[in-house]
């Protein structure tokens, strides 16, 4: 896995494309705005933490994976 592999945090973010920004050019009735699909803020909340500290421990691994090269 690639460092920019890794970074998949955007949970509660809509991950923008081109082809996104030129649909909402057309959305007039606003549907391509729902970001966060949680029933409540404490889910949401539950969730992003969940993912920050997936991210976290990834982060370690790289950092470990790294130094151990290092090492060698």
């Amino acid at each position: 896995m690639t460092r920019t592999e890794s970074f998949k945090t955007m949970t509660l973010f809509a991950v923008p494309s081109f082809w996104s920004g030129f649909a909402r050019v057309l959305d007039l009735g606003g549907t391509f705005d729902v970001y966060n699909d949680n029933n409540t803020e404490q889910e949401a909340d539950c969730q992003a933490l969940l993912s920050d500290w997936k991210q976290v421990g990834e982060d370690m691994s790289y950092v470990m994976e790294r130094y151990r090269h290092v090492q060698k």
